[in-house]
């Protein structure tokens, strides 16, 4: 079995925010993960539908990889803030590395890059979409950082797991409450958008006025969802995802070109963001929860307390994630809804434990490296090539014409076959 060493020493040696956390092999491991999934099912989505995105409710491969990072982000959290000399300063420095995450999320996810079938580039700052998958992790990130550096007491071995971090339990519940109530009790009227035409009848810049009947309360479906109100009336419905993936849904007819047809539902042509401001909440929440695992990581000192800590903790929220989707609430990733929070959750902190007995545990980090590796240079990986950046860089480089190169043969030939 591995080496342990204590991530904690007691009082006598206190850790300022300046210090670096120790590297746990497992948790950069499972950051790796993450990024090969995100790879995986960005580019064989298409290939292979079933590891893509999930329409609307139900769980695919793609819907774990949001909570997967969130987690990790909250469980790296009670390592960097395990002991706090300066609230102040560490309240800065969270504020500004979330800053800049979400700054980045902006340039690389708000329509400036036009994608790997275009080799132009800028967006209208009137249609930038302002959230996306950065975006989401920043704004968890300074949540759970908050709770970590205002809301925790160093008193573990006299009060416990839960009354240590009583005030975390209480935004959780908090979070999840506004949530809860703005989802299901806010009324949503009818509403209409503008959209381009895809008919080929109209110029290519004209656009049509199309209608969505709602007048609802509490509906989760894709068209009259609250969530998505939010998002219309505060960021505008020019700022939102243009491609929602409930376009895969049978009642959109979404063709082999990736057009809906004037003939589908209303709703179908509208954007949706699956990384808004509602959602956002309970995103939040995911973090918070990665960082009481990241409490028993930094507390607890033997491997079998640690392992037994995550398996009921996991276990626990799984069954209430079971529950609650057992008795009518969806899991669904665009809505992020507490179902699915809980579930995955409980899935990153189920993956997490077999991480660390693998790793930690038995030892086994060789066959792991690569991995280990792609998780210490995750945010690197993200955007050069989930990001497309790395693959738009080599289709610039073209033979006599611009279609000519090697990206687009890839596409051509596997993809759009």
């Amino acid at each position: 079995m591995a080496d342990y060493t204590p991530l904690l020493n007691g009082v006598d040696h206190p850790a300022t925010i300046c210090a670096k956390p120790p590297r746990i092999a497992s948790l950069d491991v499972f950051r790796g993960l993450c990024v090969f999934l995100m790879m995986l099912v960005d580019y064989g989505g298409s290939i292979f539908p079933i590891i893509a995105h999930s329409p609307w409710n139900g769980l695919h491969l793609a819907d774990f990889v949001m909570p997967f990072f969130l987690f990790i982000a909250g469980v790296s959290l009670a390592l960097v803030y395990k002991k706090v000399t300066n609230r102040a300063e560490a309240t800065w420095k969270a504020v500004f590395k979330a800053l800049k995450l979400f700054l980045l999320g902006v340039l690389l996810q708000g329509g400036y890059f036009h994608g790997v079938t275009s080799l132009t580039f800028g967006v209208d700052i009137e249609r930038i979409r302002w959230f996306g998958i950065l975006q989401r992790i920043a704004l968890g990130y300074i949540v759970a950082a908050l709770c970590e550096i205002w809301l925790s007491r160093q008193t573990w071995d006299e009060l416990g797991f839960f009354r240590s971090y009583y005030w975390h339990w209480c935004v959780i519940f908090s979070l999840s409450a506004v949530y809860a109530g703005l989802l299901y009790g806010l009324y949503v009227p009818d509403w209409e958008f503008k959209a381009l035409t895809p008919t080929s009848m109209r110029p290519s810049n004209d656009s049509f006025v199309y209608l969505v009947k709602c007048s609802v309360r509490g509906d989760l479906g894709p068209a009259c969802n609250s969530a998505g109100m939010i998002d219309r009336c505060i960021l505008g419905v020019d700022h939102l995802y243009l491609k929602p993936v409930y376009r895969n849904l049978k009642e959109c007819n979404l063709s082999a070109d990736g057009e809906v047809p004037e003939s589908s539902p209303s709703w179908c042509h509208a954007p949706f963001d699956p990384e808004g401001i509602l959602s956002s909440l309970t995103a939040a929440v995911t973090c918070i929860i990665g960082l009481q695992y990241g409490h028993i990581l930094a507390h607890i000192e033997d491997h079998k307390g640690r392992l037994n800590a995550w398996s009921l903790f996991s276990v626990s929220i799984f069954v209430l994630g079971s529950f609650l989707a057992f008795i009518g609430i969806p899991v669904n990733k665009s809505l992020y809804t507490i179902s699915y929070m809980l579930i995955t959750s409980a899935s990153a902190g189920i993956t997490f434990c077999a991480l660390y007995l693998l790793i930690d545990v038995y030892g086994y980090r060789c066959i792991t490296s690569v991995l280990e590796w792609m998780g210490i240079h995750s945010l690197s990986i993200f955007v050069l090539v989930t990001s497309n950046l790395a693959i738009i860089a080599i289709q610039g480089l073209y033979w006599s014409d611009p279609e000519n190169n090697l990206v687009h043969w890839v596409i051509t030939r596997f993809v759009h076959k």
